[in-house]
């Protein structure tokens, strides 16, 4: 059997070799904690959404500020997005900080469906958790570097607009990363483990259809339906779901659809995503949802424009990242509900499937490290951008209440109450002990370095966001 990279490292005696004060990061977490599970409740009240994350961004900031990093903001089209340091020379770790919110997800925290504000934002994928976490496991992992003399640079990221927006392909863009030697990020779940690979690439787009207005039916004949265009691509896209890998994902909605039923629309529009564990899968889906959108104008007499929104590159693998990765998440291990806690989940649990019921091991328990499976089910991320640039690895955490999902107002409501606030504390010890070791260890960033080059001399990075596109900054109303 082939030794693991890390094992290789071991038996070298390197990584053993100055290790970290482990206890002392992790009574630093712990300490810093509750101020930062606070932050995290005040981002969950101020559910902003991507771009416009104004409050968010600047309470991180500031935090980071009164910590001692210096805060920067280098992209004048990106008005949330910043770059906290601390520190100079090599090496450089980077953590990235998400706080944008979901439309639609205003919630309580509360086991039953309450929304705050009928139709307002909310943290549905529980970023308001993220950003916090991430910026404790700077702050306390500065503190350390600080009482023991580390050398080198430690950067916090604040990425705006993960959901839909592709904040940090801009910043890749604009070579925000190009001395970075390795990425840490986590992303709330229901469980804890390594977060190695395993998302979906994405590409989404709206096909805006032009028709011509007509009465409906004192002269049907001269009118052009946009919106008998925009069926005919959603009943064409549906047909090809058949004749795509399993692993594809293709989903939609109408977004506009005419003005009255006795007018025949003269503007329509669908705003479709597309998926793949592969982006040259994807490249290929792309083209043909592209020509049933052609196939639909010409059958309508239509004209169609395409906008790309947004585009996530794949998260690429890190096998020596994710092994040592898999030490730090089970040396910090899991926690267990409380007595509150678990009412409050069995209650929420009433609300899913019967099949989440339950699985409150999920919480206390390390999931072993495994492989990505593309016939799994997955999201994307435009962490996958990065991961393409700079070798990347991240984990997730169990802030969510087992069997919930993110996307959902069951994710709103544990972000906003202890059981989130606990499982953030999760994330933010394992981002922190992997940020000291890999000071401590060069050799591991040596590795992983080459773990990245490795992968990237048979494959190309390309995004489909066209290189002049700047950043959508009202892409959900566009």
């Amino acid at each position: 059997m082939k030794p693991s990279h890390l094992l290789v490292l071991l038996l070298a005696g390197t990584l053993n070799a100055q290790s970290p004060n482990h206890p002392q990061i992790l009574a630093l977490v712990s300490d810093n904690g509750p101020q930062y599970q606070r932050v995290s409740k005040q981002i969950w009240d101020y559910a902003e959404l991507g771009y416009h994350e104004e409050k968010s961004s600047a309470l991180l900031q500031e935090k980071l500020k009164a910590a001692g990093f210096n805060v920067e903001k280098p992209m004048p089209d990106m008005a949330t997005a910043f770059v906290a340091s601390y520190g100079s020379g090599k090496p450089v770790i980077g953590i990235l900080a998400e706080f944008d919110a979901l439309p639609g997800l205003s919630q309580e925290a509360a086991p039953t469906r309450k929304p705050v504000v009928n139709a307002a934002p909310g943290h549905g994928c529980e970023h308001n958790l993220l950003g916090s976490a991430a910026a404790l496991a700077a702050v306390s992992l500065k503190q350390y570097m600080e009482k023991n003399h580390v050398a080198g640079t430690l950067r916090v990221y604040g990425t705006p607009a993960e959901e839909g927006g592709s904040g940090k392909v801009y910043m890749v863009r604009a070579g925000l990363f190009k001395d970075v030697d390795v990425v840490l990020h986590w992303h709330p779940a229901d469980r804890n483990e390594v977060f190695n690979g395993g998302t979906l690439a994405d590409s989404s787009a709206k096909f805006t259809f032009h028709g011509i207005a007509s009465h409906a039916a004192f002269a049907p004949d001269r009118g052009r339906s946009a919106l008998d265009a925009v069926m005919l691509m959603g009943n064409g896209v549906e047909f090809m779901r058949e004749h795509v890998p399993s692993s594809s994902r293709i989903h939609y909605i109408i977004t506009k659809g005419g003005v009255a039923p006795n007018v025949v629309p003269d503007l329509a529009q669908i705003f479709l995503t597309a998926r793949s564990p592969s982006g040259e899968v994807l490249t290929d889906i792309w083209e043909r949802i592209q020509k049933i959108a052609q196939g639909a104008a010409l059958m309508t007499e239509t004209t169609v424009d395409v906008k790309v929104i947004s585009a996530d590159a794949n998260v690429l693998t890190n096998a020596p990242l994710s092994e040592l990765a898999q030490r730090e998440i089970e040396e910090v291990g899991g926690f267990t509900y409380t007595p509150e806690q678990k009412a409050f989940a069995e209650e929420l649990q009433k609300t899913l499937p019967p099949a989440a019921a339950g699985h409150w091991d999920y919480s206390s328990t390390i999931v072993p490290l495994r492989a990505p499976d593309p016939n799994a089910p997955a999201a994307s991320t435009d962490v996958g951008d990065i991961s393409w640039v700079v070798p990347t690895i991240g984990f997730t955490a169990a802030t969510l209440v087992p069997g919930s999902a993110p996307h959902t107002w069951q994710a709103a409501a544990a972000g906003g109450m202890s059981i989130g606030q606990e499982g953030m504390l999760i994330a933010a010890k394992s981002l922190a002990l992997l940020g000291a070791d890999l000071f401590a260890h060069p050799e591991v960033i040596i590795a992983a370095r080459a773990d990245l080059d490795r992968q990237l001399k048979t494959m190309t990075y390309k995004s489909a966001i066209p290189m002049s596109q700047k950043p959508l900054l009202n892409y959900r109303e566009d």
